[in-house]
C-alpha cells in the first residue's frame, strides 16, 4: 500500500507542476504579440526606406545614362573637331607650300628681270657711246 500511495503522490506532483494555466499562456502570448508588432513596424519602416532608395537609384541611373550619352556625344564632337583641325592644318600646309613655291618663282623672276635690266642698261650705254 505504501507503494501505491507513494506512486499516487509522485504522480500527483508531476501532474500539478507540469501544466500551464490559460492565464499564463495568454500573458506569454501577449508579450510575444507585442514584440512581433514592433518587429513588423520596423520591417514596414525599412520597406518604405528601401522603396525610397530604389526610387532615388532609378533617378540616378537615368541621370548616369544621360550623362554617358552626353559624354559619348561630346567625344564624337571632339573627334570631329580633331578631324576638321587636321584637315585644316593639311590645307594650310599645302597653301603655305604653294606660297613658298610662288615666292621662289617670283624671286627667280626678279633676278632674271634684274639681269635683263642690267643687260638693257649696258646695251643702251654702248649704243650711246657709238
Amino acid at each position: 500500500m505504501k507503494k501505491n500511495v507513494l506512486t499516487s503522490v509522485v504522480l500527483l506532483i508531476l501532474l500539478s507542476s507540469g501544466c500551464a494555466t490559460k492565464g499564463y499562456v495568454m500573458q506569454e502570448a501577449e508579450a510575444l504579440l507585442e514584440r512581433i508588432k514592433k518587429i513588423e513596424s520596423r520591417v514596414s519602416d525599412m520597406e518604405a526606406k528601401v522603396g525610397a532608395l530604389e526610387t532615388k537609384v532609378d533617378g540616378l541611373s537615368a541621370e548616369v545614362t544621360k550623362a554617358g550619352e552626353e559624354a559619348r556625344s561630346a567625344g564624337e564632337m571632339a573627334q570631329e573637331a580633331v578631324k576638321t583641325g587636321k584637315e585644316s592644318a593639311e590645307k594650310s600646309e599645302a597653301a603655305a607650300k604653294r606660297a613658298e613655291d610662288a615666292t621662289e618663282k617670283a624671286e627667280a623672276l626678279r633676278k632674271k628681270a634684274e639681269e635683263a635690266s642690267k643687260k638693257a642698261v649696258k646695251a643702251f650705254e654702248l649704243q650711246q657711246k657709238k
